[in-house]
């Protein structure tokens, strides 16, 4: 999976946990809220690991590239 298949999918889940705690609180769903929240930060974890994978894949890039240049 690429970094921007995690990034996208962690924007949907940080926006679909947002709304469901929304919604549980409008109509009083501790349940609901607490799902949304959970929703919410593994969203925020899978944006981190496609921020993660972009700096790796840079970082390997860089690397070969200055390998290459010295040769």
């Amino acid at each position: 999976m690429g970094s921007t298949t995690d990034k996208v999918k962690g924007t949907a889940n940080e926006a679909i946990g947002k709304a469901k705690q929304g919604v549980g609180e409008a109509v009083g769903s501790d349940r609901l809220q607490g799902e949304g929240a959970i929703q919410e930060i593994k969203g925020k974890g899978q944006q981190a690991l496609g921020d993660a994978k972009e700096a790796t894949k840079d970082a390997a890039n860089k690397a070969a590239a200055a390998v290459n240049k010295n040769l």
